[in-house]
């Protein structure tokens, strides 16, 4: 069949109108987030400002409505981040390297934990929190968080540490290395950019995560940015639209300046072109 023929120009159609469907599903949001935080009397509906204003922007950025909730967020995410990080480094480390017998047993078992819905364990949590006195604690909300991302970064972890020749390390126990030097000096190192997305992954989870701080942190000068947000909202249906969008938009830009250090800092490819000879 010719790939100029009707059929398949039928399909290459309905394709292209999909996606272009989807895209527009994704940027009709952006529009309307970038407009209604430059307009005073923003609404739901997509509008052009009437007067473009950054009095939004000033109504938010105060410390007690953005400042000390981005503090807290950064805080309970980059903490959280390494922990993980760490952890997860450190269990994936015998999983890729030695033949245990338990291997396949935990790494299902470290799959299924992925799947575990938290609300499902916020009554024991909540009830673990309260009898070791750690309700309201930045600390504890940080290390429980760390503990729900830890399967996933087990997962991944190992998967990028299997891209490792281990015949860099053999080179390296031949010479005298322990397993723990080894693993700071060289699979550390190799696999960076692996570690990277990890902790990106880690930290955006824990960015917005909403439910976890909600029930276990109860001052408001702890609460994160995702439970601040709640501000916006007033009785009776009331929201501050423009307010909401300029406080969006502040919420995310730390992401993407984390995205764009860690890429700068880190690199994009792992390093590991020639260093094993045939």
């Amino acid at each position: 069949m010719s790939m100029s023929s009707p059929r398949h120009l039928g399909v290459k159609s309905l394709t292209n109108g999909l996606l272009l469907f989807l895209a527009l599903c994704f940027l009709l949001p952006m529009v309307w987030l970038l407009l209604a935080s430059f307009d005073t009397e923003a609404t739901l509906a997509v509008n052009w400002p009437a007067q473009w204003s950054l009095a939004n922007f000033a109504k938010v950025m105060t410390p007690e409505q953005t400042l000390i909730p981005l503090w807290n967020s950064f805080l309970l995410s980059a903490g959280c981040a390494l922990v993980t990080v760490t952890c997860a480094v450190l269990a994936a480390y015998p999983l890729s390297r030695y033949p245990l017998r338990i291997k396949k047993p935990f790494l299902y078992g470290v799959l299924f934990g992925t799947g575990l819905p938290i609300t499902a364990m916020m009554v024991p949590v909540y009830s673990l929190f309260v009898t070791l006195n750690l309700m309201d604690s930045l600390t504890g909300t940080m290390f429980f968080m760390a503990a729900t991302s830890l399967p996933m970064a087990i997962w991944m972890t190992k998967n990028f540490m299997d891209e490792v020749p281990i015949s860099l390390e053999e080179a390296a126990w031949v010479d005298g290395a322990s397993s723990m030097q080894t693993l700071r000096a060289i699979v550390v190192p190799l696999m960076r950019p692996g570690i990277a997305v990890v902790f990106i992954f880690v930290f955006i989870q824990g960015w917005g995560n909403f439910f976890v701080p909600f029930v276990l942190l109860l001052s408001p000068d702890k609460q994160p940015a995702a439970v601040s947000i709640f501000s916006f909202f007033g009785q009776y249906g009331a929201v501050a639209y423009g307010q909401l969008a300029a406080f969006s938009l502040v919420y995310s830009v730390p992401v993407i300046v984390l995205y764009v250090i860690v890429q700068k800092v880190l690199g994009g490819s792992f390093a590991m072109a020639g260093a094993v000879k045939g």
